[in-house]
């Protein structure tokens, strides 16, 4: 745990945005029930690729309460036993509520899938129908899914079905494009196969993650189901979570983006929800401490080459906005080792404030641009079918949507 610099508490460190949200009051928020899961804080850490792997998830429980989801897993991967697929499903003990969201185009295995990791112990599943990668869209899956109601259903039951007494979630975009809007589909889907909650990130597949999330989108889903809403789409600081609340009357938070470089995120997440002022971000040397178990614990689950290679881009993460930090990141990207990489943030200076002013940074280059959103051919011409889409991935098209998945 990053512990704060000092005992004086200085003004609040936050951007302008930010500086005037009251933290939450006493009762003002309920903690999220998912089926017998209750979470408090109503907080869930997003399943990203090449991102929540184990190590991660154990940096973000340490730092405060809620739920952390796994990285998506493919169904087909699973039952197959890929072992990097087996990898990154897997826990360590400890891990509570244990966390996997799953991916699949075909109900019979995500039904399988789903009885297999229940009696392996995990006590939450999520459903993938939001990846706006390409090649996932391209084959009928991620958020090319809710565009079919019929068979969005036929995944979520079989899920359900597979799950038993665990609780199924859903994940959603608010559609493909502006002119092509699903989410209030998604919602009447989710709610009517037993889903226990279905969480929307307010950006439609088009964007990508550019642009702002239309928190609109979050209120109107909440007015139009019964089971939780969770809001998901620019949650940088833990205010903006309690805004999201307030103003969306939403269940709870989705943090993507915003612990990418910050994993302490989430005890500012848990002080603001419980009331309190979160501690001062830490300065640089603390942020090299946590780099540095970072690192080892990526080792110690991927190995001393992958976990090094998987560091790269979190060392990279972690410095930006740091002074003269670029030639540092340069360097931080090609490593080797651990003691290569401690040598080189030895260059910066310890003393270092964090640099509050870049939280709030969109890592897309262009926010204006909107993708064209690659579907099956044929696709939406027959929005009312409800079979997954034939043939199913051949081996080599498979293997190329694991590595986007993996983010590689």
């Amino acid at each position: 745990m990053i512990a704060p610099s000092s005992t004086a508490r200085p003004p609040r460190d936050a951007t302008a945005l930010n500086r005037d949200v009251p933290v939450a009051r006493p009762g003002e928020f309920r903690a999220l029930r998912l089926g017998a899961l209750r979470v408090w804080p109503p907080v869930v850490l997003a399943p990203m690729a090449g991102v929540t792997n184990h190590p991660f998830r154990t940096l973000c429980r340490e730092f405060g309460a809620g739920l952390y989801v796994s990285e998506m897993i493919t169904a087909r991967g699973f039952l197959e036993g890929n072992h990097l697929t087996r990898l990154l499903a897997s826990s360590r003990p400890g891990e509570r509520p244990r966390s996997v969201q799953l991916y699949g185009t075909n109900p019979s295995d995500l039904e399988e899938a789903a009885r297999i990791m229940v009696g392996e112990g995990v006590e939450h599943l999520d459903l993938n129908f939001g990846c706006p990668v390409p090649k996932v869209t391209r084959n009928g899956g991620g958020s090319a899914i809710p565009v079919r109601p019929r068979l969005m259903a036929r995944l979520v039951a079989a899920t359900v079905r597979g799950a038993g007494s665990v609780p199924v979630t859903v994940k959603v975009r608010t559609g493909i494009h502006d002119d092509l809007i699903t989410f209030f589909d998604s919602g009447r889907v989710a709610e009517g196969e037993g889903a226990a909650a279905i969480g929307l990130h307010a950006r439609t597949a088009a964007q990508l993650y550019a642009g702002e999330a239309d928190w609109r989108a979050i209120a109107a889903l909440k007015a139009a189901v019964s089971i939780p809403v969770l809001g998901n789409g620019d949650v940088w600081e833990c205010w903006d979570a309690v805004r999201m609340l307030r103003t969306t009357g939403c269940d709870g938070v989705i943090v993507g983006r915003g612990c990418l470089r910050r994993p302490w995120l989430f005890a500012e997440l848990a002080a603001a929800f419980d009331g309190r002022e979160p501690d001062p971000q830490p300065r640089l040397g603390q942020i090299t401490a946590l780099i540095r178990r970072h690192a080892e614990m990526l080792v110690e689950f991927f190995g001393p080459v992958n976990g090094i290679r998987q560091m790269r881009k979190w060392c990279i993460w972690y410095t930006t906005g740091f002074r003269r930090s670029a030639a540092v990141r340069a360097a931080l990207a090609g490593i080797d080792t651990l003691p290569e990489m401690l040598a080189i943030l030895g260059r910066l200076d310890p003393d270092e404030p964090f640099p509050t002013a870049t939280v709030r940074s969109n890592r897309v280059k262009d926010t204006r641009v909107q993708r064209r959103v690659m579907l099956p051919a044929g696709y939406l011409a027959n929005r009312d079918g409800d079979t997954p889409p034939s043939p199913p991935f051949d081996p080599r098209e498979r293997a190329a949507v694991e590595r986007a998945l993996d983010g590689g």
